[in-house]
């Protein structure tokens, strides 16, 4: 591929999402074999050690969940970013370093510290490319209340919410319970702001369970969002694709094999079922396709993200629910899967993943140059 032939894929990491970012990387990796790009993984531990590519593809090629060393496997290389910038450098036990050869990085690690602009900013100041959303659009999409807060700037339709951080949900919980009730009623759900893979949600019948939820979501992150709950509702989800002029697949439905589409439904038991392409109306899959392009330009996102909604079953009503800037890529993810339904196979998902990093990296240099020729 022009610009690029070896491709970084970082992995594991520190968040509650390790193991399905392992998930996501054999996808890709296994995809990887029927493109002209070479794969070089990078596994992340979860104290933040970033493994060497020796090690890295003997956890990618095992069966094991995490990204870390068994006993007596070690061998004591890592990777570091280079200060300064240039290439990726290999240190081993002694001290001695090599580069690594990488053309451009694919962050495959879900969840804080990947998903969330700290990885990009860290790639960002070492003047690699990489695959996706730039700092700030990753930041925001990470984390609900900012993604809500835009979202509703730009009249994109969401369910009613409010935020609580942890020194709010401390207050007496009949104050808290009186809150939710008046503003949104029940059922709601209960969020950390900053998590995905519906780790920490939960599904609040009534106030008796609200205290318990809100501890529950506040042990992945020290703030919350409690939305109203939709009654009835089909999960639509929308694939999205491009920089300047994103594109969105055909649509896709989940049918949750319990009350929600949670972290075991998704990953675990395989058991719900994924509808590809999804029946809707024209004129409502119109809608939701327009409103997952509209969020994708407001929060300024690039290479590729999921846009998830809910819709009424009866009335057909569209809210957004949600949006993901690094979708999972694991054998069951809906992200390829509706991309393969609308004729781009998982190989060729992420060669047009690599051509749109390498393009937004060209756009960034031509910027800075302009820049440089003719300060304000």
């Amino acid at each position: 591929m022009k610009g690029a032939q070896h491709l970084g894929l970082i992995f594991g990491g520190s968040s509650v999402e390790h193991e399905v970012s392992v998930s996501s990387a054999r996808g890709v990796a296994s995809a990887l074999r029927d493109t002209p790009l070479d794969c070089t993984p990078i596994a992340v531990t979860g104290d933040g050690r970033w493994l060497g590519p020796d090690l890295s593809k003997r956890i990618l090629e095992s069966d094991r969940r995490r990204a870390e060393p068994l006993v007596g496997e070690d061998d004591g290389w890592s990777v570091v970013l280079r200060p300064g910038g240039g290439p990726l450098l290999q240190v081993g036990p002694a001290g001695e370093t090599m580069p690594l050869t990488v053309d451009l990085l694919f962050p495959l690690i879900h969840g804080w510290g990947g998903e969330d602009g700290r990885l990009q900013g860290a790639l960002e100041l070492a003047g690699l490319p990489y695959v996706g959303c730039g700092v700030a659009a990753s930041a925001v999409a990470m984390d609900k209340i900012l993604t809500r807060t835009v979202l509703d700037a730009h009249g994109i339709p969401g369910v009613r919410w409010i935020a609580l951080d942890r020194y709010r949900a401390g207050e007496d919980a009949a104050v808290i319970e009186a809150r939710v009730a008046e503003r949104l009623g029940y059922p709601v759900f209960v969020k950390p702001a900053n998590g995905g893979s519906s780790v920490g949600i939960s599904r609040v019948t009534g106030a008796g369970e609200l205290d318990l939820a809100l501890q529950a979501a506040l042990e992945c992150d020290s703030r919350v969002i409690v939305e109203a709950a939709v009654a009835d509702a089909r999960e639509i989800e929308c694939a999205v694709l491009g920089n300047e002029a994103p594109e969105a697949a055909v649509l896709g439905e989940v049918v949750p094999s319990g009350e929600f589409y949670d972290y075991s439904a998704k990953y675990i038991d395989g058991t719900s079922e994924l509808l590809i392409p999804a029946e809707l109306k024209p004129e409502i899959a119109q809608e939701i396709t327009k409103l997952a392009l509209e969020a994708y330009r407001a929060l300024d996102l690039a290479g590729f993200a999921r846009v998830d909604f809910l819709v009424e079953r009866d009335g057909g009503r569209v809210y957004l629910n949600e949006v993901n800037s690094l979708p999972g890529f694991t054998p069951i993810s809906m992200f390829p899967k509706l991309w393969e339904e609308s004729g781009l196979p998982y190989g060729a998902l992420i060669e047009r993943l690599v051509e749109l990093a390498l393009d937004r990296r060209q756009s960034m240099r031509r910027r800075r140059v302009r820049w440089k020729e003719e300060p304000i």
